[in-house]
């Protein structure tokens, strides 16, 4: 009889040793290109405006480890992204934390509300899973709106950016970019690692036929659980972040907007795909940027591009590239 031991792979092998461990070239060469454009855009491009596509990058990659490769479509990312967000500024302006520290504080809260909301989530499936994470993203949102440590409907303002390890100036535009460029490819680079690890696999598996990955003997709602409080830490690091670029936290991070607002740069990018969210994100900040002058007419006009690339693009921009490239993107 085969073994069924989840934790060595045993007896569910062909799942895991089917995966090569070998990075494709044209891997190599988008992220090669991605790392030249980040170090060369600050002199071309807005710094601001640069380090806000990093983090929604950062963000929507999260979000698509979620969904994309696990499966599971959240409506409450906000809550991750927001609660780092004010967690962060909060340690960098009330306990005069690094940013270093600040945002690692923050990603640490992340980490322990996903694991909480996620032991609570995963017990459903589908809709139901769906509507669970966007009742908890709601709490949060009205917790951050009514707790008195949030600065409430003004949120936590001129957030101090500090020096790094206590020498570095964070302080001009040019220096914090570089470390939010060193954060956010370090953060992509560790999201093309999970994807492509044996645990990546697994999660692929369970994607596609969860009943099939219960017979072969995984702990499926062990994987779910964590690749949850993955991307719910990843997606704190993106909010935590942008707490410090833009030195503000305010309920716009944790309203239920951002959670919609990351599911179309994913979707437009393309679901489940390496480099899509990354396209996605740059997208909608780009359009929200240069737009900026339509006011409310922003929303709908994402709203119609949105519904275009659904029914003409379903697999998303990069989703369309990779088949007519033939290869996975």
């Amino acid at each position: 009889m085969m073994a069924t031991d989840t934790e060595t792979g045993a007896g569910v092998g062909p799942l895991v040793q089917s995966h090569s461990t070998s990075t494709p070239r044209h891997h190599v060469a988008i992220f090669a290109g991605l790392l030249v454009f980040g170090l060369a855009a600050p002199f071309l491009l807005y710094p601001i405006f640069l380090m806000k596509v990093l983090c929604f990058v950062l963000f929507a990659c999260a979000f698509n480890l979620l969904l994309g490769f696990g499966g599971l479509l959240s409506f409450g990312h906000a809550a991750f992204f927001g609660s780092a967000s004010y967690a962060s500024a909060h340690a960098a302006k009330i306990w005069g934390f690094n940013p270093e520290l600040a945002i690692l504080f923050g990603t640490g809260c992340a980490a322990v509300l996903g694991l909480l909301i996620g032991s609570l989530a995963i017990r459903r499936q589908g809709i139901y899973f769906a509507m669970v994470t966007l009742a908890f993203a709601q709490m949060v949102f009205f917790f951050s709106l009514q707790a008195p440590f949030t600065g409430g409907e003004d949120g936590i303002q001129s957030v101090p950016r500090g020096h790094l390890f206590g020498l570095f100036d964070m302080a001009p535009d040019l220096n914090l970019y570089f470390f939010v460029l060193a954060i956010v490819f370090a953060g992509l680079l560790a999201i093309y690692r999970i994807i492509h690890s044996p645990f990546g696999q697994v999660l692929k598996a369970i994607r596609d036929n969860e009943q099939r990955s219960v017979s072969l003997g995984y702990r499926v709602n062990r994987y779910k659980l964590l690749v949850f409080v993955l991307s719910a830490m990843l997606a704190g690091l993106a909010g935590a972040t942008k707490a410090i670029v833009f030195q503000l936290a305010s309920l716009t991070d944790v309203y239920w907007t951002m959670s919609g607002e990351v599911v179309l740069m994913t979707l437009l990018g393309g679901m489940g795909t390496v480099f899509g969210p990354i396209v996605g994100a740059a997208i909608i900040v780009t359009m929200q940027n240069y737009l900026a002058t339509f006011g409310a007419w922003v929303t709908v006009i994402q709203g119609t591009i949105f519904v275009i690339s659904v029914m003409l693009f379903r697999e998303g921009v990069i989703g369309i590239l990779s088949k007519a490239l033939k290869k996975p993107l």
